[in-house]
C-alpha cells in the first residue's frame, strides 16, 4: 500500500463527534488513514465522548481539542465537517485538500434534557455507532491517492 490518506475530522468544539471520527480512523484504518482532528472553536474532550468510545474499546483519553489554526500546515487529502456548524465556517485549506460534509447527531445537544447519565449515554453510543460505519467506508468512498 502507498502513503496514507490524511484526514481532518472537523467540528466546532473538536470534543466529541471529531475525537470519536479520530479515534476510529485510528483503530480501524490506522493502517490506510492518518486520522486527526480539529475544530473551529475548540472547548475540552468530552468525557460521556471519551466514556462511549471505551466502551466500544477504542480509548480517546489521551486526545485533546485542538483549534483548525494548529493543523493548518498538514497536508490533509480530505477535510471531513462532521457538523453543520463547521461545515459553514470552515476555512480555506492549502494544498488539494477537498472538503466533504457528512454531519453527524450533536450527543451533548441531544443529551441536555437526560436525567440520568445512562439515558444521556443512549445518544452518545447511537451516534459513536453512526460515526463507525461512516469511518469503515473509507478511504475508499473519498478516492483518496
Amino acid at each position: 500500500m502507498g502513503q496514507k490518506c490524511k484526514i481532518l475530522f472537523l467540528c466546532t468544539g473538536n470534543s466529541c463527534r471529531s475525537q470519536m471520527a479520530e479515534g476510529w480512523a485510528r483503530h480501524l484504518k490506522g493502517d490506510a488513514i492518518e486520522a486527526h482532528s480539529a475544530g473551529v472553536d475548540p472547548n475540552g474532550l468530552n468525557p460521556l465522548a471519551v466514556k462511549a468510545m471505551r466502551e466500544a474499546g477504542v480509548d480517546i483519553s489521551g486526545h485533546a481539542s485542538k483549534h483548525v489554526d494548529d493543523v493548518m500546515s498538514v497536508p490533509f487529502d480530505y477535510v471531513v465537517t462532521v457538523c453543520g456548524h463547521a461545515d459553514a465556517t470552515c476555512p480555506s485549506f492549502p494544498g488539494k485538500a477537498q472538503v466533504v460534509h457528512r454531519g453527524f447527531d450533536d450527543p451533548p445537544k441531544l443529551a441536555a434534557d437526560a436525567k440520568i447519565e445512562e439515558e444521556a449515554m443512549a445518544h452518545y453510543r447511537r451516534v459513536r455507532d453512526e460515526i463507525k460505519t461512516y469511518i469503515q467506508t473509507l478511504p475508499e468512498s473519498l478516492h483518496c491517492p
